[in-house]
């Protein structure tokens, strides 16, 4: 917070600001104020919003705020709350929502008023749905579209143009040397020229170089053609694989796709959008209800203090004691009783509860779409102030690349005839090495033929005499151009110069009274400055006294406030006790029939009663069943001894290979070789 508060007093201190001020004094600065100079800082960014707070309501500020803070696209924070909460804070000129806006606003100053200047013819005027159905408007609406994207284009060659330095000075520099570079051409092309028409087969040697070169151009366009036949018959095998595997896509989704699969599909989903609307946003809405209401009830309620707290807590205590004693009651009779139902009420309390963690699981999935939906035309926002454009998708990619594609293939043609170009240029660097070598052994000739008839250097002497009066042919022309150019730039000058003489004398007449008059007001001036900064700065200490004591008299004045609401409420409080007491003493006293009712003593006395008849009860019970429980004891251990004797009873049966004495075709004689339990048998019972 320091960093950033340092940061702004020193962006404020600045151009064009001229605020003076420090830390404290910023600090202290009332909301109004500190929302005035969040007011300025905006102005210097759009000269639309230069206006004095205290002439509009704080309604038309907060708007007119956030219109141009969403134009300028500052981020406030995503979720809900911290959202209500920067509205809130910015309404009300709270320090933590007004300073990271000022920083935001004092480090991007120029990007910001480019910004505010384009969005005056950027944004786009809503128009009713009602009004766009005339056709008028329609045409209206799409002339001032058009004019937007021109103006769009036309401000991104201006920034272009201006980005790319050029001046004029520079270009006609430019120009001088191209013209001069030209002529120096010329010239050495007609040296070459005479030179080559010296020669004597210089006419067949030009045709034949003319033919090759037309021979040449024919290859160049058939390789072009060629190359064009090759790119196009790659488009169409692209666009061939392409278009096939959308139709194998398209194939298998249809797989299995039925009118009965789509609409059971479309069943599901309603049912789920069913149950979120009817079973959980109800309770969500009521919950949140709820909860509203009980803050409003804590709103409202007074000021509390140690004692109110811990009666409460003795209340809370009780009435959870009261809550345990009856669920334990609940569940006593819940054992007790022959609930049939149970089973069938916990599988739908089950399926209840998955179906609620489904709705959750669908809620979540639906506010992370929501969230990615989000980021996606955030990133979209983001490339599209990053390029300069929208960001293109669907038909409008597909023409962006086939586009692509036609410059992708001039660019290759344009390649190519480089290439052809500088192969070109290597056969006339071959072509000029052979001519001069020619040119050399003529050299030589005609040297040799200078020797023989006495003239030796002639031809040398000629040449250079020819190179020299051409130098000095070009020196004196830009010797004459450079004079008179620096007389015409001397003669401007001189009638500038009086021109602002002229303009100046009558200026420099008013001004010297004017000097005369500072110098002698300038000592009073600063005796006077001396004197307010004294005074000011007295001010500013009684001011800041005087905020102090209205601060504390504040504070004073609230906790005075609390106090009297405390008491207040604690009286109220010993009234409506005072007013139960009272009536229990008339409801106790009185004989009159009419006014007699039951009093809390009795109604006391007959729980304490009938907790003693039943606790009363419970102890007999407890009685029978501790002298019952030896002779029940015995009994059980009878019974599961005879159990146990079956049971062996049962696996001898078993082990004998039969149910009975004549269960199998040797039973006769196997009944009479042993004797059948069923004879012996004896139960005793102790």
């Amino acid at each position: 917070m320091s960093e950033q508060l340092k940061l702004i007093v020193q962006e404020l201190n600045k151009e064009p600001f001229n605020r003076n001020y420090n830390l404290i004094s910023f600090d202290s600065l009332e909301p109004l104020q500190l929302l005035q100079v969040l007011n300025d800082v905006l102005a210097i960014v759009d000269p639309k919003q230069k206006l004095d707070i205290r002439e509009e309501t704080p309604d038309q500020t907060a708007v007119r705020l956030f219109q141009a803070l969403r134009i300028l696209k500052y981020k406030p924070p995503t979720d809900y709350a911290n959202l209500s909460e920067f509205r809130a804070g910015l309404v009300q000129a709270e320090k933590p929502v007004i300073y990271p806006i000022l920083e935001w606003l004092l480090s991007r100053i120029p990007d910001l008023q480019k910004r505010a200047y384009l969005a005056k013819y950027l944004v786009k005027i809503e128009v009713p749905p009602d009004v766009m159905q005339d056709d008028e408007v329609i045409s209206i609406y799409s002339q001032y579209e058009e004019l937007m994207d021109q103006f769009k284009d036309l401000h991104k060659q201006a920034d272009n143009l201006k980005a790319s330095g050029f001046n004029t000075t520079e270009i006609r520099k430019d120009i001088s040397n191209m013209e001069d570079e030209k002529e120096q051409l010329l010239k050495r092309i007609e040296r070459l020229r005479r030179k080559v028409e010296s020669h004597p087969n210089s006419t067949q040697m030009m045709n034949v170089a003319k033919n090759l070169r037309i021979e040449r151009d024919r290859e160049k366009k058939i390789g072009g053609q060629k190359q064009e036949q090759m790119l196009n018959i790659q488009h169409a095998e692209q666009r061939i694989k392409r278009m096939q595997s959308q139709l194998d896509q398209i194939r298998q989704a249809s797989v299995g796709a039925t009118p009965d699969g789509l609409l059971s599909r479309l069943e599901e989903e309603t049912r789920a959008n069913g149950f979120i609307v009817k079973d959980r946003l109800p309770k969500e809405v009521a919950a949140k209800k709820k909860t509203v209401e009980s803050l409003q009830r804590v709103v409202q309620e007074p000021a509390m203090g140690n004692s109110d707290l811990e009666i409460l807590n003795k209340q809370i205590t009780e009435l959870n004691t009261e809550v345990n004693k009856l669920y334990e009651k609940k569940m006593s009779n819940s054992e007790s009783a022959d609930d049939k139902l149970s089973l069938f009420s916990k599988q739908a309390g089950i399926i209840s509860h998955k179906k609620g963690a489904a709705a959750e699981n669908l809620r979540e999935i639906r506010e992370d779409f929501n969230k990615t939906m989000q980021e996606l035309e955030q990133k979209r926002d983001l490339a599209k102030d990053a390029e300069g454009g929208e960001v293109l998708k669907g038909e409008e990619f597909k023409r962006y690349v086939n586009k692509l594609r036609s410059k992708s293939t001039v660019y290759k043609k344009r390649r190519q005839e480089l290439a052809e170009l500088k192969a070109e240029l290597g056969v006339l660097t071959r072509t000029g090495d052979i001519l001069r070598q020619r040119d050399e052994g003529i050299n030589h000739q005609l040297s040799a033929l200078e020797r023989k008839k006495g003239v030796s250097g002639y031809r040398e002497t000629q040449e250079e005499l020819e190179k020299v009066s051409s130098i000095k042919t070009d020196i004196d022309e830009a010797k004459g151009k450079t004079l008179e150019d620096i007389s015409e730039m001397v003669r401007r000058l001189h009638s500038a110069i009086k021109e602002k003489r002229n303009t100046l004398a009558p200026v420099l007449k008013e001004i010297r009274p004017l000097r005369e008059q500072l110098a002698t007001l300038q000592p009073e001036y600063e005796q006077k400055k001396v004197a307010y900064d004294r005074t000011a700065a007295g001010l500013d200490s009684n001011m800041t006294r005087l905020e102090q004591e209205v601060r504390a008299f504040s504070e004073e004045c609230r906790a005075e406030e609390s106090r009297y609401h405390y008491l207040s409420s604690m009286i109220h409080m010993l009234d409506l006790q005072q007013q139960k007491i009272s009536n229990e003493m008339k409801a106790y006293v009185s004989s009159d029939p009419a006014e007699k009712k039951k009093t809390f003593r009795e109604i006391f006395s007959k729980k304490i009663q009938e907790q003693e008849n039943l606790g009363r009860g419970l102890r007999e019970k407890q009685k029978t069943v501790r002298e019952n429980h030896d002779p029940n004891m015995r009994q059980m251990k009878m019974w599961k001894d005879l159990e146990r004797l079956m049971d062996c009873k049962r696996s001898v049966l078993e082990r004998s290979g039969g149910h009975g004495p004549a269960s199998g075709p040797n039973a006769a004689g196997y009944g009479e070789q042993q004797p059948t339990f069923q004879e012996e048998d004896r139960l005793v019972l102790l």
